[in-house]
């Protein structure tokens, strides 16, 4: 089997319904190929409590990494047997399988040695009732297995290459009577190379028994788009988890990514599930007007393709263009003042600020709770209910990506927010500072400045000590100053025949040897004067660079003594407006500057496209190719 990512298996144990409010101790999941169980731990995990858990595996080594794996996690009771699921299952009741509340699977993709061991008309549990499936294709197996190992009202879901949603034969006869059955929920088109073995796309198909006779189609996602570089590997981000299962759980339509397909329509197509029959993720052609080039003037439909921004700003429209003729509009500023024009526009610039004042109401609120963050807190409950109060504050505005949104604050928990919560959980609010000790190879330890963790020296510099950093940074302005002074003077000065190339090192010591020799010499007036700009310089340098050390340490002792006299509110000020408020704020103003660019480059790009008609490209090249001609006639080349 391969290796089930992470963020799958969150995604697993979302959409087949599983929660808080719906399991009880009873409860029972199922895993038949469950690896090193991570599935069924993840399914515990969205349960809340610890319901049942069963699990095959059929090779020995990972069956036996799996019980460690439960007992790890604190079900020491989950149930995890060795063996071949198809051939020999080993749960049964009697001498049936023994049916779940959820089951989930990640087999084999096209397992060749499925029927090992196996009869398949001959099976004992009557799994393939609906067909056997090929050979050499042993995708449809598990599924079949999985149907049949749920109770009536039972869940399910199972991963599997995208080439069981359309290929013929025996697993054509199989999925016709899945989709006649009603036991198929759903289907979530996963992106390419997303699992570690294989790099063919995957899908996830739900299932759901309950009420299955009732159900009308089948709902599509095509999540393919949906994914991040990481290595040689593409992964799920959280927003596109966050996305997946809230469209899925909220059968939410979305041109390009999802819709609920109707059974007839899906019988008019032979019952073939390839999701691009069904959702077209392809970006609309951005097409040549052939007006445009001739006549000159935007096509009109290109401009009422931003309809989304004029009805949020109508006269910004106007502001930008006018009537050129019928379908085509003239641009009527220059192309370098689209953005000025767009940035300027009252009603952009409203819009803009009301987008800021919205998001602030959520920063204010967010200061509140996570200056109640306690001794002992949970972590993963603070993120849960921080991102989704901003998701919800996102969703609903024009313009928005509110998944966007979330993955900004995603990004920044995981690169820092999560490690101080943790040590808020652990310690409290107390900002500790701690010595850098680095060993080296000969086991020699040096002590490296010191830091602290929660509240980094910057925050305390830029909150108490601003005017000493400041002064710091004017020095370091005027040092800057003089290196370029002094590396200008050497360039042109420098050279082999030049006064300090002459030098057998352009140095403190040799420029002050020579200078003391040509001192009283008069026809060396000048050169004495650049060998004095150039040790003036030099002084100047070292002088600068012993100040600025001392003032840095000055600095760093300043702030070194602040962190005991910290209360608890200056910690949860640095840490929660100064540190993480900030950054956030910084991330979501990133996501209102894409709503201009991406505007802006849109009209800019239109402009250039049409700013030249092809007659008068066609003048400049006939006066170009003339005066070549002309050119070549007085060489010569021409009669």
């Amino acid at each position: 089997m391969f290796y089930t990512p992470s963020e799958v298996s969150r995604v697993i144990a979302k959409v087949i319904g599983i929660s808080a409010r719906n399991a009880v101790a009873a409860t029972t999941a199922y895993d038949p190929t469950c690896g090193s169980g991570s599935l069924l731990l993840k399914v515990a995990a969205e349960a809340g409590k610890h319901i049942t858990l069963e699990g095959q595996e059929k090779d020995v080594t990972t069956a036996g990494l799996a019980r460690m794996n439960m007992i790890l996690h604190n079900f020491p009771t989950a149930n995890i047997l060795s063996g071949n699921t198809l051939a020999a299952p080993k749960f049964k009741d009697g001498e049936l399988l023994r049916t779940y509340d959820y089951v989930v699977a990640n087999p084999p993709f096209s397992d060749k040695t499925w029927s090992t061991g196996l009869t398949p008309s001959a099976d004992p549990f009557q799994r393939f009732q609906w067909g056997e499936p090929p050979a050499k294709q042993g995708d449809y197996a598990y599924l079949l297995h999985i149907i049949r190992s749920l109770k009536s009202t039972g869940r399910g879901a199972c991963i599997l290459p995208h080439g069981v949603l359309f290929r013929g034969g025996a697993e054509a006869v199989i999925r016709t009577q899945l989709i006649r059955s009603g036991y198929l929920k759903g289907i979530i088109g996963l992106p390419a190379n997303l699992f570690y073995g294989t790099g063919i796309p995957a899908c996830i198909l739900v299932l759901d028994k309950n009420n299955a006779a009732a159900r009308k189609g089948v709902f599509m996602i095509d999540a393919s788009k949906g994914f991040i570089k990481d290595g040689n590997k593409n992964r799920l981000r959280e927003r596109d988890l966050h996305q997946i299962v809230d469209v899925f759980t909220n059968a939410e339509t979305h041109p390009g990514y999802s819709r609920l397909v109707p059974h007839d329509e899906i019988a008019k197509n032979d019952f073939n599930l390839n999701l691009p029959r069904y959702i077209d993720t392809q970006e609309a052609e951005d097409i040549q007007d052939i007006g445009g080039h001739l006549r000159g003037g935007i096509p009109t439909r290109d401009i009422d393709a931003l309809g989304d921004y004029w009805t949020i700003c109508p006269e910004l429209r106007a502001a930008l263009f006018k009537p050129n003729r019928p379908d085509y509009d003239d641009l009527v500023v220059e192309a370098a003042q689209i953005k000025a024009t767009i940035h300027g526009h009252p009603q952009f610039a409203a819009f803009i600020a009301g987008l800021e004042a919205h998001f602030a109401k959520w920063r204010k609120a967010a200061a509140v709770s996570l200056r109640e963050l306690k001794l002992d807190c949970l972590p993963k409950e603070v993120i849960h209910a921080e991102s989704e109060q901003l998701l919800a504050h996102a969703e609903g505005q024009p313009l928005i990506d509110p998944y966007a949104v979330y993955q900004h604050l995603m990004d920044y928990w995981s690169e820092t927010m999560q490690d101080d919560c943790y040590i808020i959980a652990a310690d409290g609010w107390v900002a500790k500072t701690a010595r850098i000790l680095e060993t080296d190879k000969k086991g020699k330890t040096r002590d490296k400045g010191w830091t602290c963790d929660l509240v980094p020296k910057p925050l305390i510099v830029a909150r108490y000590f601003a005017k000493e950093q400041a002064a710091i940074e004017e020095q370091q302005a005027a040092l800057d100053v003089t290196i370029a002074s002094l590396a200008e003077l050497e360039e042109e000065h420098g050279s082999e025949e030049g006064l300090l190339g002459a030098l057998d090192k352009i140095a403190k010591t040799e420029v002050s040897s020579r200078l003391k020799e040509i001192k009283n010499d008069k026809d060396a007036k000048d050169d004495a004067a650049i060998l004095q700009q150039w040790l003036n310089f030099n002084t100047e340098e070292f002088d600068l660079k012993r100040a600025i050390r001392e003032a840095d340490a000055a600095l760093d002792k300043l702030a070194h003594d602040k962190y005991p006299k910290l209360t608890q509110a200056e910690i949860q000020t640095l840490v929660v407006d100064d540190k993480w408020l900030t950054a956030l704020a910084i991330a979501v103003r990133s996501e209102l500057d894409r709503v201009s660019q991406t505007l802006t480059s849109r009209i800019q790009l239109l402009a250039e496209r049409y700013a030249n008609t092809l007659p008068e490209l066609i003048g400049e090249l006939e006066c170009l190719s003339s005066r070549v001609d002309k050119h070549l006639h007085k060489m010569g080349f021409m009669s």
